[in-house]
């Protein structure tokens, strides 16, 4: 019977070596982000109930409430999603391999490349391009974490290809890299034409859908606005044995978007995202986007609270320039009169909150509970 074995340690060539070991055994491996505190990485223990933990000193210990896997199981991916709670995203050997040969395909990959992990393997983004490397046989360098300088370090000492999100890509030099794949958050603007936006989620075992357009064998519909993708990169269960609920294979992902003539896909947000004020549907990565091209913003999230008049607002959370000086006010008055030069009146902001910086996760995306209460 399968095993399920934990691997507590930053990436490194290690980590790697284990995760093939264990393959090679039959065994499924459980990244744990290195970010976790002791009461966090008991509880994750105990909800994942691996047989067997090896730390970052390499010591491997048996734990007595290991719980099986299936024979085909080859990695657990811990995903609080919106809850907090850890809830482990099991993908088979065959989901793993799959999104591997699409991506390799679709960038051309090959044996000559050197990829650069430089964001957690214990997320589906970083893990997602060890497995690439090993699909196609390149070189492969490990970070534990993301530094800018070692990055740059990298690119020089040949690294060809890696995965980022927007606030570590806004730190580097990306030009010398050949492809970079961009995940995790909405993307900047004028982007670079190395670097790819990609979509897709724990489930999807990372992004299925490149600039836009789906890798082969992904299909993409929208029923009532939400996405629905169907693919062999879908996850087999959850690790409390709970599946997926799908209609004929297709996989309802909670997002908005829509297709264009041309059968690209733009992503709106979460279903949970948007804001309904006044009867009035309003999409926060839109007035996002407003607001963010207004000279004395440098960053800015926005969010809906309830209200009692319009059953809810639109708050932006904004960090200036440097420069700005303005008073609350004023703030507020000129970055409604900007939104309101693009976007219907009811887009514009009830309420500017103006914050030192807008804390984001690991994963580019932000930490909603370390907002402050409008």
């Amino acid at each position: 019977m399968a095993r399920l074995i934990a691997l507590d340690m930053p990436a490194s060539k290690t980590f790697v070596d284990l995760v093939q070991r264990a393959w090679s055994n039959g065994d499924a491996v459980l990244p744990i982000d290195q970010r976790l505190r002791p009461a966090g990485k008991k509880m994750l223990m105990d909800t994942m109930a691996p047989s067997e933990i090896i730390d970052a000193n390499f010591t491997a210990s048996s734990l007595s409430n290991g719980r099986p896997m299936q024979d085909g199981d080859a990695l657990v991916i811990a995903s609080s999603g919106s809850t907090g709670s850890p809830k482990g995203i099991i993908h088979t050997h065959s989901s793993i391999l799959s999104g591997a040969q699409a991506s390799a395909s679709r960038l051309q990959l090959s044996a000559g490349d050197h990829w650069l992990v430089c964001i957690p393997v214990s997320h589906v983004g970083g893990f997602s391009v060890i497995a690439r490397a090993l699909h196609t046989g390149a070189a492969l360098t490990l970070h534990p974490t993301f530094d800018a300088t070692a990055v740059q370090d990298a690119m020089k000492n040949g690294a060809t290809h890696t995965s980022l999100v927007a606030t570590a890509l806004s730190r580097i030099d990306s030009s010398l890299f050949k492809s970079i794949l961009l995940g995790g958050s909405s993307a900047p603007a004028n982007l670079p034409s190395n670097v790819i936006t990609t979509y897709g989620m724990t489930e999807t075992g990372g992004g299925v859908v490149y600039n836009g357009q789906p890798l082969d064998k992904v299909e993409i519909k929208i029923v009532d606005g939400e996405i629905l993708l169907r693919c062999p990169m879908l996850m087999r269960a959850y690790r409390d044995d709970q599946t997926l609920s799908l209609e004929d294979g297709w996989y309802a992902t909670g997002d908005i978007g829509e297709i264009n003539e041309n059968g690209k896909l733009s992503v709106h947000g979460r279903q949970t995202d948007l804001i309904i004020t006044g009867g009035e549907n309003v999409w926060p990565s839109v007035v996002e986007n407003s607001l963010a091209s207004h000279p004395i913003v440098n960053q800015v999230v926005v969010r809906g609270t309830p209200d009692t008049t319009w059953g809810q607002r639109v708050v932006a959370y904004v960090v200036l320039n440097d420069s700005a000086q303005t008073s609350e006010e004023k703030l507020l008055s000129d970055l409604r009169e900007h939104v309101k030069h693009t976007l219907p009146a009811f887009c514009a902001p009830q309420q500017i909150i103006v914050v030192a910086e807008i804390l984001r996760t690991s994963l580019g995306k932000v930490d909603v509970r370390a907002l402050p209460s409008p």
